[in-house]
């Protein structure tokens, strides 16, 4: 591995914040590394801690729209170190150019490259049109409580603007910049409990199987045709992740049965709406249930316009191709921001890798990546796209 020191600035940040093992909601000091870089460059630091979860919101300059770049030090855990080519906590460079760790995607990476993209940019324009911000929290892999959701409802209330938001999450499918993702579906969890009767298996009639119940109604609620989608989203799709049931004895009929399941959905359909849809289809099998419910998200879109205009030409600029947007994939703290009315992108590396062991990114990618969020801070603050 190169050292330190023949390093970019970028490369050599995001190797000093994957060193440290930051496995949710533990921050471990990345923070007060971004902190110390930022008040260098003259930003307002305002620390945000909520439970346990640490957070930070920066600011530089006064006047004109507020871009912010939002991201996260949590990290996944790493799982049994014997998984792992190198250790995930040792960060390095191999052979191929590849930066190897935990976090290289998923998204010390991208934080490496939000800082020396604006440093490079405030030397360059000391007195910028504009307000650049930082929303950074430690909380994005795990509840997702304290952390962006908390820090978003703070500014809420302060009356703070964020106008346009560049989240670094891993957005790029095949190579960097392939994808932008001006949107997500929403997510709506629920468990299902379906009451039976407990029995012995030789013995059915004396018993209620809530199994047997349960699977003809959730056969119709997979085949439900909940919507189409449409130019922007993927039709909602209804998908069970989990189904418990049974004693741990192999001849006992269950007394009931739990079942785990989630909407990704569009902007066809609200969650109101696959409440009551689900509850109807239950209602037509005579079942007696209760469901606890979970709104993760509601869906968001940025349509095209200064952000999406801004990020398409920062790709086209330092890499020279056109990027495809995206709303696939899962769920990310944009969520959260989009509600204060924001333009919400995300942009970030290659996520072929993410929650994997041997998790990794081509270590240039992270340079051209540092100069694309440089170019969409030059062609919203210096060419005069933002709107005042």
């Amino acid at each position: 591995m190169p050292t330190t020191e023949s390093l970019s600035p970028t490369l050599a940040l995001a190797i000093e914040l994957m060193r440290r093992p930051s496995v949710t909601p533990d921050d471990l000091g990345c923070q007060a590394l971004m902190i110390e870089r930022l008040e260098r460059i003259g930003f307002h630091i305002e620390r945000l801690p909520f439970g346990d979860v640490e957070n930070f919101w920066a600011t530089r300059g006064h006047h004109g729209p507020v871009l912010a770049f939002a991201g996260h030090t949590d990290v996944v855990p790493s799982g049994p170190h014997v998984h792992w080519e190198y250790p995930p906590f040792e960060p390095c460079i191999d052979d191929q150019g590849m930066l190897r760790g935990r976090g290289a995607a998923d998204m010390k990476g991208s934080l490496a490259a939000m800082i020396t993209a604006v440093e490079r940019f405030v030397a360059a324009h000391p007195d910028h049109h504009g307000k650049i911000g930082f929303l950074i929290t430690s909380d994005e892999e795990g509840p997702a409580v304290d952390g962006t959701r908390a820090v978003v409802e703070h500014l809420r209330e302060a009356n703070e603007r964020l106008d346009y938001c560049v989240v670094g999450e891993p957005s790029s499918t095949d190579f960097l910049g392939d994808v932008i993702k001006n949107g997500r579906r929403g997510s709506l969890g629920g468990v299902l409990h379906v009451k039976g009767k407990q029995g012995h298996v030789a013995y059915p009639h004396l018993a209620r199987n809530p199994i047997h119940q349960a699977m003809p109604a959730l056969d119709a609620l997979v085949r439900e045709h909940w919507d189409a989608g449409n130019d922007f989203f993927p039709a909602t799709s209804f998908q069970i992740s989990n189904i418990r049931a049974g004693t741990g004895a192999t001849n006992v009929i269950p007394g009931d049965v739990e079942v785990v399941f989630n909407f990704r959905f569009s902007t066809e359909v609200t969650h109101e709406q696959l409440r009551e849809r689900t509850a109807a289809i239950l209602g037509d099998f005579g079942i007696e249930y209760h469901i606890d419910w979970t709104l993760n998200g509601e869906p968001f879109l940025t349509p095209e316009g200064e952000l999406v205009d801004a990020a398409v030409h920062g790709v086209e600029a330092v890499l020279g191709r056109t990027p495809r947007l995206s709303t696939s994939g899962g769920t990310s703290d944009g969520r959260f921001i989009a509600t204060l009315g924001s333009q919400v992108v995300e942009l970030g590396p290659q996520n072929a890798t993410i929650h994997q062991a041997n998790e990794q990114v081509r270590a240039a990618d992270l340079d051209d990546l540092s100069r694309i969020y440089e170019a969409i801070l030059a062609k919203l603050f210096v060419n005069g796209t933002a709107k005042p």
